[in-house]
């Protein structure tokens, strides 16, 4: 049951970077590309029936971590939890970004709105690529400092960064310069993912535009994912265990290197849904890859004192697991009839669509 349960914690993560990664995306897309009031218009459309459906994905990712993995959810929750509060405020202002722009008529209101929802998706994907960062890196997990250990074997917290921005110290931060290379791994993705939403979504004339934009970030993301694998097997020597031992984990980097090279005939595809599914494609053997890379291991630990939470040492009992099961699966029921529902009437362009 540990396997499946952890499973079902990175297919809720997936889609949720997946889906509303998207909307972050389009958000940057948003504060940076558009140009006009139209143009900022349809990108909103895009996203707006759609975008706090998504962020139930999250919601749903911690309560799966808290009834599966309930000591994962302890030592994460308070280890992260400056950052976490971050995200909060972070999902916050680029809700009421979204909501609270068209409801006062005046060019200095939408314009400040405008900025807390373009910043807000920003920061998430920065703040989100930091925490992938954060769990590939791994945390000092007890606080040992000089061979003894601070606290109990689970509890760690991380301060925003050390004094020497370096992810081998000791005691590392939820920033340095490990943290940093997958947060702009991370912005870059999301947001030709997101450009890819709106190419898909609307008959923009940003559209055009977006696309020549999109290859232009492809040598980007080309370059800082070559960069990230180099920094990981700096931070982590052992990165690459799994896939010796298990070679058909490598089919996820393989897909991901072919996705990355589709994006760059983006220009050249017809359908204007295939982007979107090339970049989709990418973010999943890109998530994939990781989670195979770190398998059993939820979160590492720095330091040879304590063990690592793994899916085995961090798992609640396996009868609460086995009830868990049941209650999934019919709220999986229900999310995917909500999901499909939604998709349905909202298909196709969304030029015309009003949202307020």
């Amino acid at each position: 049951m540990e396997i499946f349960w952890s499973i079902v914690l990175v297919f809720m993560l997936t889609m949720f970077i997946l889906l509303d990664g998207a909307d972050m995306g389009a958000g940057i897309i948003h504060l940076f590309v558009a140009k006009n009031e139209d143009e900022k218009q349809r990108i909103i459309r895009a996203i707006g029936p759609f975008w706090d459906g998504n962020e139930v994905w999250l919601i749903a990712a911690g309560g799966v971590m808290f009834f599966a993995f309930p000591t994962l959810y302890a030592s994460a929750f308070s280890g992260f939890y400056l950052p976490l509060i971050m995200v909060l405020w972070l999902l916050i202002f680029r809700a009421i970004g979204l909501e609270f722009r068209n409801l006062v008529a005046n060019n200095l209101w939408k314009t400040a709105w405008d900025k807390a929802f373009g910043w807000a998706s920003l920061l998430l994907t920065v703040f989100l690529g930091a925490a992938l960062g954060n769990v590939v890196r791994g945390v000092n997990l007890g606080m040992v400092a000089n061979g003894e250990a601070q606290h109990e074997a689970i509890y760690f917290f991380n301060p925003l960064w050390n004094d020497n921005f370096s992810p081998l110290n000791d005691h590392p931060g939820i920033l340095d310069w490990f943290t940093v290379i997958l947060s702009l791994v991370a912005a870059v993705t999301l947001t030709i993912h997101g450009a890819h939403w709106i190419i898909f979504k609307t008959q923009s004339s940003l559209n055009q535009r977006l696309k020549k934009l999109v290859v232009r970030l492809n040598g980007v993301l080309a370059l800082l994912v070559i960069l990230s694998l180099f920094a990981w097997l700096v931070v982590r020597p052992d990165a690459l265990d799994n896939y010796y031992q298990h070679p058909w984990l490598w089919i996820f980097p393989l897909l991901m290197l072919l996705a990355l090279g589709v994006m760059f005939r983006v220009p050249a595809l017809k359908k204007d849904w295939q982007p979107f599914a090339v970049s989709s494609l990418f973010i999943i053997s890109a998530f994939g890859s990781t989670a195979g890379a770190l398998f059993p291991n939820l979160l590492p630990s720095r330091n040879n004192h304590f063990p690592s939470l793994t899916i085995y040492n961090a798992s609640a009992d396996a009868y609460g697991l086995e009830v868990g099961l049941i209650w999934w699966l019919i709220a999986l029921v229900l999310v995917a009839a909500y999901f499909f529902y939604v998709h349905k009437i909202f298909a196709g362009k969304m030029d015309d669509v009003e949202y307020h």
